[in-house]
């Protein structure tokens, strides 16, 4: 059978990685097997498993950045709290874009949101004692539950694929009756589905976790990416939609990554509300001798892991979200090349026999963003990862992301123009020989 490149090859190399089921690859392990067999074929792969920014950073940024350098900014060790610039238009983006009230004090920044994650977790699984797992709306990031494996803390999850709208309330039910649920996360738009939750799902999340008592971490990675509205303007409806809206007890992370393309100098900030953020718990003080959720997050939790943020990068994100909530920087504008992007990709794919794998938004079909999913047939998620590398073409099994479809994620972020007439080649070859 024809293939770009040849299957010994691609065989060998995954031989070599010692990875007996390939539909467990992660991400990292993926990404080296298609480099390396790109290196000895000669043939160059597109590459859709890595969730990493390819455009250009933001320019207010940059400037913000330099010019805190060229201060002598770096000399300094960084407030643990967060520089006052920061936690003030991170309060008033979180008003802009949520229409949500937050103070400063509530809003900290953090090294990524994977940092932000860590330490929401860690201090969630401290906070009531039998409290000690997480809870996963799932399909999710991967890393997340490696965190939580990391720290000894435990965690649950559910595919959300089936448990859409008011579905969602009675599967939650299930797990949060047990009362071992400490917190509940999810993104939204999720990875790596791209699907969004919508307000009603929202409302009976945060009703759920006013009833049991539970936190709830929003991750925003992909701020107002649902390209299907214009979530860009600062005090307008339609906001990005938050389960802030329904309950007190819930931090949204906002990462500078994906949606300012900032991602090198891993900055994010973590929006508690302020009931969270001065709430104490019962644990906290057994274990601390004292605190409320917040100041045992940033003058423990973080101060333990980093001893702060990125100083002069704390400048660049201030910049950035000064100039969305004024209104001079339309941030979106510059990230909408990941949905045109996924738009082509999935006509492609489409045209071949694929299929998308989760396509629905309840009774809308899912926006095009920075991920989408994809299925073959009846071939499983492990059958069909392999055969793509046989392409040329690489992606991650839907299976790493606590997902029951068969199928895989594949990301916009590393394609080039003239790579959507070579997949269009690739996948008439792969077509004919699936039959």
């Amino acid at each position: 059978m024809n293939t770009p490149i040849s299957r010994e090859l691609i065989d060998k190399t995954i031989e070599e990685f010692g990875i007996k089921d390939f539909s467990k690859a992660t991400i990292r392990e993926v990404k080296a097997i298609a480099a390396l067999a790109e290196q000895k074929s000669g043939v160059e792969f597109i590459k859709m498993e890595m969730g990493v920014p390819g455009l250009p950073p933001s320019k207010v940024g940059v400037d913000a950045q330099i010019s805190a350098l060229s201060k002598g900014i770096a000399r300094l060790y960084p407030d643990i709290n967060g520089i006052a610039e920061l936690k003030q238009e991170a309060a008033r983006f979180v008003k802009m874009f949520i229409d949500t009230d937050v103070s400063p004090e509530s809003c900290v920044p953090v090294t990524g949101s994977m940092q932000g994650t860590f330490a929401s977790f860690l201090t969630a699984s401290q906070c009531v004692e039998g409290k000690d797992t997480i809870l996963f709306i799932d399909p999710g990031f991967p890393v997340q539950k490696m965190q939580i494996e990391v720290m000894g803390a435990k965690y649950k999850t559910f595919d959300v694929y089936s448990y859409r709208g008011n579905r969602l309330k009675g599967k939650l039910e299930e797990f949060l009756k047990g009362g071992d649920i400490a917190a509940i996360v999810y993104s939204n738009p999720n990875n790596p589905s791209w699907v969004c939750l919508k307000d009603e799902e929202l409302q009976i999340i945060g009703e759920l976790a006013n009833t049991y008592d539970v936190i709830v971490f929003e991750d925003l990675a992909y701020f107002a990416m649902d390209f299907r509205k214009d979530l860009s303007v600062p005090g307008k409806a339609p906001f990005q939609p938050s389960v802030s809206k329904y309950t007190e007890n819930c931090a949204m992370l906002i990462s500078g990554s994906k949606a300012f393309s900032y991602a090198g100098e891993r900055i994010g900030v973590v929006c508690m509300t302020d009931k969270l953020y001065h709430r104490q718990y019962s644990g906290l003080t057994k274990r601390y001798g004292g605190g409320t959720f917040g100041t045992v997050f940033v003058h423990r939790v973080l101060y333990a892991l980093s001893s702060g943020t990125s100083h002069s990068a704390q400048y660049a994100l201030a910049a950035m979200l000064k100039a969305a909530n004024d209104g001079k920087y339309n941030f979106l504008n510059e990230v909408k090349v990941y949905g045109e992007r996924a738009r082509k990709l999935k006509e492609i794919f489409l045209k071949h026999g694929f299929h998308i794998v989760y396509d629905m938004d309840m009774d809308t079909k899912v926006a095009d963003g920075f991920y989408f999913t994809i299925g073959y047939k009846s071939m499983t998620s492990g059958e069909l990862i392999k055969e793509l590398m046989y392409y040329g073409v690489s992606a991650i099994s839907l299976s790493t992301t606590g997902s029951n479809q068969e199928g895989l994620r594949a990301c916009t972020s590393f394609i080039e123009d003239h790579q959507y007439e070579e997949l269009d080649k690739r996948l008439a070859i792969f077509e004919e020989n699936n039959k």
